[in-house]
Formats: structure tokens, sequence, C-alpha cells
């Protein structure tokens, strides 16, 4: 290893690792209460130490170089590893402590916090950080190593990865309650058709999983509306703006409420599972071994959490 390479210090990396995530100085800056002076300045000893430019400006835009990525991947490694120690020596004191990095997918946002409360019950040191991501980000964290545990529904074929399924995910076309469809009591998919459908963003694992399953049933909407999140889907189907197929977990508040109601779609719900997926070549945190544990083993505390969201009138 190169001999300057032994000065670079924990301070300079968190530094250098808020500017990557932000690609701003300023904004850097300002998220770890330092002058924007000060975090140019460490960048500057960073670069000298490291021997090559980490960033570089096209235009406005501030970009990453090569020697910046491998040195990002090097400091992830470093802090992650940092962290597992930390972890371990809560377990040999007695008690999990620590921090569980969950990413999950859009629709799976409504249980996962009473998942984790679930969890944190038995295991009162432990701290969560969720991400939330459509499933193209999803694989670019996979793919970064960034997170212990993602959720997700469609696991993706090709890479080397563990997955767990651990809860039933059913998507299910709903309407507004004025909908003239709500008045019939059993539809085809078909029937739909006429209707403007809202679909999620590209990237969305529910658009992809529902595209495929309206292509194999030969059903074509001729008007579709794009939304951001499922969030944007609910207030537009709500507004009258036309149907969707979500996530039950997504819609139970408002199925329960009666803003939404599901169609008696003969060919729904689609069913699919959600899936704990980390990769095998990376070592679980004794965090994440527990949360592993807890969905594997604790059906019981698994099932009261699933009832919240299962019966809708």
């Amino acid at each position: 290893m190169r001999h300057s390479l032994m000065r670079l210090t924990l301070r300079q990396l968190r530094i250098f690792n808020e500017v990557c995530d932000l690609r701003s100085f300023s904004r850097a800056a300002e998220e770890m209460a330092l002058t924007q002076p000060a975090v140019s300045l460490q960048i500057r000893q960073l670069e000298e130490v490291v021997g090559q430019p980490l960033f570089e400006y096209v235009g406005k835009k501030l970009y990453l170089t090569e020697a910046a990525e491998a040195l990002q991947a090097a400091s992830r490694d470093i802090f992650g590893r940092l962290d597992n120690f930390d972890m371990q020596l809560s377990h040999l004191q007695g008690s999990l402590q620590g921090q569980l990095k969950l990413a999950v997918e859009t629709s799976a946002t409504y249980f996962v916090p009473h998942l984790f409360a679930a969890f944190k019950r038995k295991h009162r040191e432990v701290s969560l950080t969720l991400s939330v991501v459509n499933r193209a980000q999803a694989l670019r964290r996979l793919v970064d190593n960034r997170d212990d545990l993602l959720i997700m529904s469609l696991v993706p074929q090709g890479m080397d990865l563990e997955f767990l399924p651990f809860l039933t995910n059913d998507i299910i076309a709903i309407a507004a309650p004025d909908h003239p469809l709500c008045d019939v009591h059993e539809l085809s998919l078909s029937a739909l058709e006429p209707w403007p459908l809202l679909v999620r963003e590209t990237g969305s694992g529910t658009r992809m999983a529902c595209e495929a399953f309206l292509k194999e049933k030969r059903v074509h909407f001729k008007q579709t509306l794009e939304m951001g999140s499922a969030e944007a889907q609910r207030e537009a189907v709500m507004a009258g703006l036309g149907l969707a197929l979500l996530s039950r977990h997504a819609v139970v508040g408002e199925l329960r409420a009666g803003l939404l109601r599901e169609l008696p779609v003969a060919e729904l719900p689609l069913r699919r599972s959600w899936c704990l997926v980390q990769a095998k070549a990376r070592r679980p945190s004794p965090v994440a071994a527990a949360f592993l544990a807890f969905i594997r083993e604790d059906r019981a505390q698994l099932n009261s959490v699933v009832e919240r969201f299962a019966a809708c009138p």
C-alpha cells in the first residue's frame, strides 16, 4: 500500500462521501455544518494524498473521476466494517446495538415501519436508516453495496443474490367510490380498457409487473397517465382521473376509509411476494442477521403486522 494513503483520515472520507452523494460542495458543507472553504480544503488535501483529482465540473455539474469512484467504494467498505465492528462489540457486551440500513420499494413503505417497530420491541438499541427507492434505484444500490438489506417484489435474475420471500404482495385494481365500474359485481380485466390507467414512472417494479401481466392477458389501455409515486397515483384515482393497479398494501387505509374501492376483477389480484434481498458476497452485520432471523422465525409478530394490511371491506 502507498505510504501516502496512511495519511487519510475518517473525517476526510466522511466529507468526501457527502460531496459524492450530494454532488455539491456547498450542500455537503450545509449538511455537515461546515463552511464551503473548509470542505474544499479537506477535498484538496485528500486529492494530494490520493495523487489524482477526485471531482471535475462539466458545465455547472459536478462529476466523480474514476479515482473518486474507486475511493467511494473503498470508503463505504471501511465505514461498513467499522459499523459491523461496533455492532460486534455491543453483541459481546450482551446487547444488540447498531443501525439497520434498509432500502425498500415504494409500495412496501406502508408496512415496513410496522415491521421494524415489532423488531425494535425486541432490540431497543437498534436504529433504522430507511431509503425509499423504485426498482431501478434498488438495483443500483445493490451493485454499490449501499444497504444491509433490500425489500423488493421482483427479484432480478442474473445477479448473485440471496432472497427470502416473507409476505404476499397482491396487486389490485382500484377506482374512486363514485366510478361507474364500482356498480358492477363482476368484471373482466378487458372491461377496464376504455378507462384511463394511471401508471408509475419507468423503473417501478409494480409497473414492470403490471405491464408484463397486461401483455400476457392481451389487454391494452388506450390512455395512460404517468405518475411519479404511489401517493400521486392514489390521489389521482380519488380525483377521478382514472383507474390504477396498485399493491393492496399501498391503499389499505383508503380502502378501509371508503376513499377508494377495489374493483372485482376476475383475473386479479396479481399475486407476488415481498422478499428480503442481499448480495451473497455481503456478510450481514449482527443487526441485519438479527432482522433476518426475526423475519424467518418470529411468525407471530410477523402475522400481527400482516393482519393490519390484510382485511379490507
